[in-house]
């Protein structure tokens, strides 16, 4: 895994050493930052099951001011630690929580994010986490929330105060796109 474009261009991310763990493709990855290329600099970036944190790391090379990593595995969070050290990624730009997606996005009182990025395991049930975001104080009316998924599995065109605009197929996955 290597970040694609930015200031951070070239690096090699560690992966995490766990097949359990699904990482973003490059190839999917420049896809999505190619799409919202426009909206990433000087925004605040939340990556749910962060993973390794690639998506997170891109979204800062590329100019993002801030970005929020959650996952709730400890050694997932580990890892994306080590990644932002890697890429010399100072404690003002971006923090870690070790935490259930449901959790963090139920109890959250801070800033809200300009582009949430979300990718759970496949076997997850979409629709309850989407209607949390729905209800959810982490987006605001301006907010994009990407959800990548299995390329058959269909994802709801509303859910509460969201609405699918876009959907983009790549291999296996799939990302959609959805406005607040």
């Amino acid at each position: 895994m290597r970040v694609i474009a930015g200031k951070f261009k070239g690096r090699t991310l560690r992966s995490p050493p766990s097949l359990q763990v699904r990482p973003t493709s490059d190839r999917l990855r420049e896809t999505l930052f190619n799409v919202i290329a426009a909206r990433v600099p000087e925004s605040r970036f939340l990556d749910l099951c962060a993973g390794s944190g690639a998506v997170g790391i891109e979204a800062l090379s590329r100019g993002a001011a801030h970005a929020t990593f959650v996952d709730r595995s400890r050694r997932s969070c580990q890892l994306i630690e080590s990644n932002l050290k890697l890429c010399q990624v100072t404690d003002d730009e971006a923090v870690i929580y070790c935490s259930e997606v449901t959790e963090f996005v139920r109890q959250w009182e801070g800033d809200k994010w300009d582009l949430v990025f979300l990718d759970p395991p496949y076997k997850t049930d979409y629709l309850q986490l989407l209607e949390k975001f729905g209800s959810s104080r982490i987006v605001n009316d301006d907010s994009l929330l990407v959800v990548e998924h299995h390329h058959k599995t269909d994802l709801p065109e509303t859910v509460g105060t969201l609405r699918r605009t876009r959907v983009l197929k790549q291999g296996d996955s799939s990302l959609s796109f959805y406005s607040c």
